[in-house]
């Protein structure tokens, strides 16, 4: 796992051109995606699409906290935060081979944890000023430098990345930059990708 990793939102990309936005991102640069969707309706659908358009590019497909989803569709793996399902329930229901990613916050304790349990990934974050989280736990950079020295997983990090403070997020040893408003709020998403996947 290493470069731009794209997150989905509902509110951000209007479902008429969803798939094609996604496409976009996907030509830009990124290297995974995650279907992200705070809202139900369109819910299967737009992930079934999402499954078959990751699949001709040959994208890795993550699904945040839904672990019925991800086994329902064969996505690639599942997101997950301190407080969703268990490690070991996605695990166990979606087989060895699955990607899993554990939101870590700002937290070593969490990732050691996280690790030994058996996930794939881990994510810090949020490292700037947030507009999809402005409320989520801030990280210093530290912590990542700190992660790199302690773990051989991927390291994702999140939270108000662009492509100006996004190099030294990988410096201090991010494998993927997690970008959400950076990618699909912008009004050119393959040249919004391109930014990111140029400091990789």
């Amino acid at each position: 796992m290493q470069g731009l990793y794209v997150i989905t939102d509902s509110n951000l990309i209007p479902d008429a051109r969803f798939i094609q936005s996604v496409e976009q991102a996907i030509i830009g640069g990124a290297k995974i995606i995650q279907y992200r969707n705070k809202r139900p309706e369109q819910y299967i659908e737009q992930a079934i699409a999402l499954k078959k358009l990751c699949q001709q590019y040959q994208i890795p497909l993550i699904i945040n906290d839904d672990i019925q989803l991800a086994k329902q569709i064969g996505a690639d793996g599942v997101h997950l935060g301190k407080d969703d399902s268990k490690l070991a329930i996605a695990r166990n229901l979606l087989g060895n081979k699955a990607i899993i990613g554990i939101s870590c916050y700002n937290e070593i304790s969490l990732a050691k944890q996280a690790i030994s349990g058996g996930a794939t990934y881990v994510a810090f974050g949020r490292f700037f000023n947030s507009l999809t989280k402005p409320h989520a736990i801030p990280c210093d950079i530290d912590v990542l430098r700190q992660a790199r020295k302690t773990f051989t997983c991927p390291i994702v990090a999140i939270g108000g990345i662009n492509p100006n403070n996004g190099s030294t997020l990988i410096t201090a040893g991010a494998d993927c930059l997690a970008v959400i408003n950076g990618v699909f709020g912008q009004p050119d998403i393959t040249a919004a990708a391109q930014k990111y996947a140029q400091l990789f």
